[in-house]
């Protein structure tokens, strides 16, 4: 077998096998710079911004354009999980798991062209605002909301502490909760202080910093294995020598790795599955997740939310170049380590008996790069990973704020919704940090397709109630609350079987029982999407329709109703929802509990000996009493006119669907050449 120098002659199953090399001094400076870098940049947006109202905080006051909410919305999406995950699942078999990426291109444009126009008519700042507004009542809005958070903090956390305690180990050797709980802390301390436009920001930063450091990785590999036709060639041969003497398939690559569509009854990802069963999870993150909509909901129109969205789904083409295949290549060049199929050689290797394939990028990274360039991927990982717990702390914090705490506390001022929205925040790292040991212990080898596994059994009822309210006015809040209850109960119950009868290791009999053994998690999804819209449809036929204020400027075919002369009151007594954002009453000069008089009291009145520490901490959240624009609001104005909200002028309009043709049109060939 031909390999490089890197290859795997150089490492025996005695040896350690995680790199000695260490960061250099050049490194270091590297590091630190962009830590500057950032922390600059978060500093500039908390000055910039207005940071003391709810639409200032939670959706960066409506004022982005294109660029940065295209650049936020593809780096929430690709964290440090995705490095790391896409890249093994790339060394283990191959470039299907590209489809995940690919399949977002198209979710990402349907939010854009599809719901967006109707949450902006609607004028909600949450998912599950839009469900209460849509439905009524409360029991949906509240399920929701607990389940979102569930999933935030239990799945993308851990993916990306996961992924990030990963590369930390392997590239600089630092104890894990020293590392971790550094980055937790810096990540906390300006999506605080600075609320969705610090993040937006420096989530641009980091999108140009993971794309430049990921190409120059790229052309590293490229050149090493000797180009695209010899990585064709020497993937088929980067058989570990743990397999010598063993007739089974243990640590062989898959006959199929240069496909997308794969056999749909025995591969990994059928093919049926990944156009069926992947859009719906898939739907459900980009049109309906909170850390996605909410950024595309903080342009400042429709127009920009769009460009915003192209420029997503433009980047999303990148993964299988970025991360796939320098992942594949690593194979090559590290095999009996990356690809090692011995349980206890893979125990020594990176500590999980299931495989090592995890490693494959940050072997790379450590292994492949010269000085300086090491402390720029470096800075490159901890970019994702830093960007994808900021959208996950300021969404998890807007959710928890507007949907659960209001409920809790309808009678709140807005100035309790600041403080709140950022405890939160802190309660977040605590229980991320807290979690950490949790994370260390998941099966990593097999940590990407887990988290699609899960995705496919919690998510697909949510998108069908999601898609059925959007797009059918007569669905109504018992169809969608017994559809989002069963569909949800039979998907739990699958995912704690899968917990119960876990997958064997390569080459032992497979005792599951024949749902568990037979039904993909993909095949389960699209079981999952139709058994919900059959209940959905059934219940809501046989109940009675919806009213006309929950229809009106709520689905697609009403969103330009006429604005209703009175809106329910769902916000704090000094909060009204306003065409999409969220405009602050005056406060009654008799009301002393108003939020400016709580700032007053709480800053100009307080004791001398104090007052300059509550100013300093007012002002780190950006709720000092100095900000009069903060403080002086005009009357609630009437929710604007659908025609005003989602107005697009014609020549940028026509530009924007030239746009979309092209980049669908660039997708499908892609999907084609390598399906």
């Amino acid at each position: 077998m031909e390999t490089s120098s890197y290859g795997p002659q150089h490492t025996t199953p005695d040896m350690d096998v995680f790199p000695k090399k260490a960061l250099e001094a050049v490194d270091i400076v590297v590091l630190v710079l962009y830590f500057v870098f950032v922390l600059a940049v978060g500093l500039w947006s908390m000055w910039s911004t207005k940071r003391s109202t709810v639409t200032g905080y939670f959706l960066a006051g409506k004022s982005m354009v294109w660029w940065p909410v295209g650049a936020s919305l593809f780096s929430s999406n690709v964290g440090s999980g995705h490095f790391i995950g896409l890249a093994g699942s790339g060394a283990a078999s191959g470039i299907a798991v590209t489809a995940y990426e690919w399949n977002g291109l198209f979710c990402v444009l349907a939010l854009a062209w599809l719901f967006l126009p109707i949450y902006i008519s609607a004028g909600v700042t949450t998912m599950p605002e839009y469900l209460q507004r849509r439905f009524g009542g409360k029991r949906i809005q509240i399920y929701l909301a607990v389940l979102y958070l569930f999933i935030y903090i239990f799945t993308k956390i851990s993916v990306d502490m996961y992924a990030g305690a990963l590369f930390i180990q392997q590239a600089l050797h630092w104890d894990l909760y020293v590392a971790v709980i550094g980055l937790l802390v810096i990540t906390a301390i300006y999506t605080v202080a600075g609320g969705l436009a610090a993040v937006i920001y420096t989530d641009t930063l980091q999108t140009v910093i993971m794309i430049i450091g990921a190409l120059v990785l790229m052309v590293y590999s490229f050149i090493e294995v000797g180009g695209y036709s010899a990585l064709e060639e020497k993937y088929f041969n980067a058989i570990p020598k743990s397999h010598q003497g063993h007739n089974g398939t243990c640590g062989l690559p898959r006959d199929d790795a240069f496909h997308i569509f794969r056999d749909p009854l025995t591969s990994d990802l059928p093919w049926p599955g990944v156009l069926v069963g992947m859009t719906i999870p898939s739907l459900w993150y980009w049109c309906t997740d909170q850390v996605i909509v909410q950024r595309s909901l903080s342009a400042k129109n429709l127009s920009h939310a769009k460009g915003g969205s192209l420029l997503a789904a433009y980047l999303k083409v990148l993964p299988l170049f970025l991360m796939v295949l320098p992942g594949m290549i690593s194979r090559i060049l590290f095999t009996d380590q990356v690809a090692c199929a011995d349980p206890e050689l893979c125990k020594k290797i990176c500590g999980n008996p299931s495989g090592c394939s995890d490693i494959a990028y940050p072997k790379m990274v450590i292994e492949l790069l010269p000085t300086g360039l090491r402390g720029l991927m470096m800075s490159v990982m901890i970019a994702a990973l830093m960007s994808s717990l900021t959208s996950i702390f300021n969404s998890a914090s807007t959710i928890f704020t507007m949907d659960l705490w209001r409920h809790m506390r309808p009678r709140c001022r807005e100035w309790e919704l600041m403080i709140v929205g950022r405890v939160f925040v802190l309660v977040l790292v605590v229980v991320s940090i807290l979690w950490i040991p949790l994370v260390q212990a998941s099966q990593g080898g097999q940590l990407f397709i887990y988290i699609q596994s899960i995705s496919s059994y919690l998510q697909p009822p949510v998108a069908v109630v999601f898609m059925a309210g959007c797009f059918w006015k007569r669905t109504n809040e018992k169809g969608a609350f017994w559809g989002l209850t069963i569909g949800l109960v039979v998907g739990i119950i699958r995912m704690v079987l899968d917990f119960v009868y876990t997958a064997p290791q390569c080459d032992q009999p497979d005792t599951r029982p024949g749902v568990v053994k037979y039904v993909h998690y993909l095949y389960l999804s699209m079981i999952l999407g139709l058994l919900t819209l059959i209940i959905v449809v059934v219940v809501s036929l046989w109940t009675e329709p919806p009213s006309k204020e929950m229809t009106s400027r709520l689905t697609w075919f009403t969103r330009f109703d006429a604005a209703p002369k009175t809106l329910e009151d769902t916000t704090c007594n000094n909060v009204t929802q306003n065409g999409g954002s969220v405009v602050e009453n005056v406060p009654d000069k008799n009301d002393t509990s108003s939020t400016e008089g709580i700032i007053e009291t709480s800053t100009d009145d307080a004791p001398s000996q104090t007052s300059k520490f509550k100013k300093a901490i007012l002002w780190i959240c950006g709720m000092n009493s100095k900000d009069k624009d903060g403080d002086t609001q005009a009357s609630p104005a009437p929710l604007e006119s659908a025609e005003v909200l989602l107005h697009e002028g014609f020549a940028v309009k026509q530009l924007l669907n030239i746009n979309l043709i092209m980049c669908t049109s660039a997708a499908v060939f892609l999907w084609a050449y390598f399906g």
